[in-house]
């Protein structure tokens, strides 16, 4: 498997610093916050986001994907839920990155039935244009969808290959789920898994990988006994947690964790 780590941890490092992080640290790849508060987001022009594809190739670090905030279950006209699908997918085929991170969103207002349906309808519009620009749009499993069981409903009713899952770690927990369950639900759509530690269930400020709760252990150790063979990226949510370490102090020895792990589970 190959690591990364989200920009979400360093809320606002410029790209060039980024880079340099990621490959002092041992990183293969970065996920993107993209964001208008970060320096990459659907809003740069072409001149920076070649900029950017300069930066990381001169480090050998990929981008592994950006991490974009289209709710696809919200209610509301799909028009602009597309629209900002689209404008996901166009820059992350501009910067070489193979997904595309969308969110459930679906209001407590909706049923079930009606959330699924729309998240439904508006990926299956959307992935025939990402599949024509080589990009992948994936289902995080979070908010009003935050179990594989969650995003299964949705994504076997797409039944496109350029519209998959992402899997944190930390929601299917939340959400009742144990890992084995998360993957049989989510395997035959899983792009990437985001994995991350939390103090507990009522307090989720970010931890250094191993100092929390959350079952990386078991995590692993079902991934690599599936053979799954794709990327673990560390979503550290310094942005909306002011107090939590630096996360620049803790890349090292989160790597050297995840490597343990990896180890152990071989």
């Amino acid at each position: 498997m190959k690591l990364a780590f989200s920009t979400l941890g360093v809320p606002g490092l410029p790209i060039p610093d980024v880079v340099r992080l990621a490959a002092a640290h041992g990183y293969h790849g970065v996920e993107l916050r993209a964001h208008p508060e970060e320096p990459v987001h659907p809003g740069i022009d072409q001149a920076e986001r070649d900029r950017v594809v300069t930066e990381f190739k001169a480090q050998g670090v990929e981008i592994l994907g950006l991490g974009g905030y289209a709710r696809v279950a919200a209610p509301g006209d799909d028009g602009p839920v597309l629209a900002e699908i689209r404008g996901l997918v166009d820059l992350a085929h501009d910067l070489g990155a193979p997904f595309v991170r969308v969110f459930p969103g679906a209001a407590p207002e909706q049923s079930t039935e009606e959330a699924d349906a729309t998240a439904a309808r508006r990926l299956g519009t959307a992935a025939q244009y990402a599949a024509d620009l080589g990009v992948r749009i994936l289902l995080e499993t979070h908010d009003s969808h935050r179990t594989g069981a969650d995003a299964l409903r949705v994504l076997g009713a797409v039944g496109h290959r350029h519209v998959g899952a992402l899997w944190d770690v930390m929601h299917t927990l939340l959400g009742g789920e144990q890992p084995q369950e998360t993957f049989a639900a989510l395997s035959p759509y899983l792009g990437y898994v985001q994995v991350k530690d939390i103090a507990s269930a009522d307090d989720t400020s970010p931890l250094p990988l191993g100092a929390g709760v959350l079952p990386l252990t078991e995590c692993v150790e079902v991934l690599s006994r599936n053979g799954w063979d794709g990327w673990l990226c560390w979503e550290y949510e310094k942005r909306w947690y002011e107090a939590a370490a630096p996360l620049p102090d803790l890349l090292g020895p989160g790597r050297e964790h995840l490597v343990r792990l990896l180890s152990d589970s071989a």
